[in-house]
């Protein structure tokens, strides 16, 4: 994984020690399921301990480093839900993290495409479907693709070259 190894240990580390309930997604998860890219920061989606059905989002940064961790809380969402349900743990040098199941970082990047229109995450939903698309569940994603309206999207990353 092409990523600063504090990112990981900066933010992920504290999360198991204190047994909160997490799951890494974004650019991150990405490049787990995809193609080797930096990135200075990581997308947390954290299962809540107190009732907070709106969910919400928040940043974390590591003074020193200006490492940033973009916190989102899960909130009554289906989709993180449906995702933290079934959130997978990965070994990653000297420890096990919890990450999003592809699929579901493939429709959060979809998301992000369509709202934002950066062609960065249409490269990371191709390269994920280059690379790992066998480990993917076409039946879930469709699913989620029509729930979600978003179909014109991914129609846009398999044609998709960096």
């Amino acid at each position: 994984m092409v990523t600063e190894p504090d990112l990981i240990w900066l933010f992920i580390e504290p999360f198991e020690e204190l047994e909160i309930p997490y799951m890494i997604t974004g650019g991150v998860a990405s490049v787990i399921y995809g193609d080797p890219r930096f990135t200075r920061d990581i997308d947390v989606v954290l299962e809540e301990e107190a009732a907070r059905p709106q969910g919400g989002h928040f940043n974390l940064i590591h003074g020193e480093t200006a490492l940033r961790a973009d916190v989102y809380l899960m909130g009554d969402d289906p989709l993180h839900a449906w995702a933290f349900a079934r959130r997978e743990r990965v070994p990653l040098e000297g420890m096990a993290i919890w990450v999003a199941l592809i699929e579901y970082v493939i429709l959060r990047k979809l998301e992000y495409f369509r709202a934002s229109g950066s062609d960065r995450h249409l490269r990371d939903v191709a390269m994920m479907l280059r690379i790992s698309g066998d480990s993917v569940d076409q039946l879930e994603l469709e699913r989620w693709i029509d729930e979600l309206d978003l179909r014109e999207a991914i129609q846009k990353a398999p044609r998709y070259e960096p």
